[in-house]
C-alpha cells in the first residue's frame, strides 16, 4: 500500500494563532502545510503574503506546499521563494509562458507544482508532465474553503495516473478541496498521492489534529 501524504491546509486553522496550529499539525504527524495564496484578482478572497510566510517558517521543519492563485504569478515568485515556500504551485491561466514559470521556480531550488481547476483540461500541461514535481488538482473552484468535492475530477486524476505510468514519470498527484474521510478514499483509489484538507483536519472529532490526519493516512 502506498504511502499517503497530509499536506493540511492552513485556510481552516485559527488566524490569530497560526504558529501553534502549524506546531500542533506537525507534531499530529502532518507532511506538510499547505498554504493556499489568493490575491482578490485570480479568485475572489485575499489571504496570505510573504511576510506571513516569513513569520511563519521558523516554527516548523515541514515543507511549505504553496498553492499560488495570483495572477500574474511570475512576478511574486522570488518573493515567496525567498520567504520560505518548498513546493511553489501556480495556474496555468496566470502565466503567459508555463515553461518560464517553470524554469523560474526551478532556479530558486524550489519544487514545482501546477494546479488544474475543475475545468481546466490536462492537454495545457501534458508537455510539461516530465519537468515538474506535482500536479494538483482543484476539486472545488478555488477562493474560500468549504466547498462540496466535485466528482467530476477523478476522472482526470485516473488519466493523469495512466499518464504517469506510461510515460513512466514521477511527478505527484495532489488533490485540494472538499476532502473528507469519505472523498478522501475515493480520490486515493483514483491514483492521488498527497491530500489537502482544511475543515475536516481542523473540525473533526472535536479539532483532533491528530486523530484526524491519522483517519486520512490510513484510508
Amino acid at each position: 500500500m502506498k504511502k499517503i501524504k497530509i499536506s493540511p491546509s492552513i485556510l481552516s486553522a485559527d488566524f490569530s494563532k497560526l504558529s501553534e496550529d502549524i506546531k500542533r499539525l506537525e507534531h499530529g504527524g502532518a507532511d506538510m502545510i499547505h498554504v493556499d495564496v489568493m490575491d482578490g484578482h485570480f479568485v475572489p478572497n485575499l489571504t496570505i503574503g510573504p511576510p506571513v510566510i516569513k513569520s511563519l517558517r521558523k516554527h516548523t521543519k515541514l515543507p511549505f506546499d504553496v498553492h499560488l492563485m495570483i495572477n500574474p504569478v511570475h512576478k511574486y515568485i522570488k518573493d515567496y521563494s525567498d520567504a520560505g515556500a518548498d513546493i511553489i504551485t501556480f495556474h496555468p491561466e496566470a502565466t503567459e509562458n508555463i515553461m518560464e514559470t517553470i524554469n523560474l521556480i526551478k532556479t530558486s531550488n524550489k519544487k514545482v507544482g501546477i494546479s488544474l481547476n475543475p475545468n481546466t483540461e490536462i492537454k495545457i500541461i501534458y508537455d510539461y508532465l516530465d519537468k515538474i514535481d506535482l500536479v494538483l488538482i482543484m476539486s472545488v473552484y478555488p477562493g474560500f474553503g468549504g466547498q462540496k468535492f466535485i466528482n467530476a475530477v477523478i476522472e482526470k486524476i485516473k488519466k493523469l495516473d495512466e499518464i504517469r505510468k506510461d510515460r513512466k514519470l514521477n511527478f505527484q498527484i495532489e488533490i485540494d478541496g472538499g476532502i473528507n474521510f469519505e472523498t478522501a478514499k475515493i480520490a486515493i483509489d483514483a491514483g492521488v498521492d498527497i491530500l489537502v484538507s482544511g475543515t475536516t483536519i481542523f473540525k473533526e472529532n472535536n479539532g483532533d489534529l491528530k486523530k484526524n490526519i491519522k483517519i486520512l493516512k490510513q484510508i
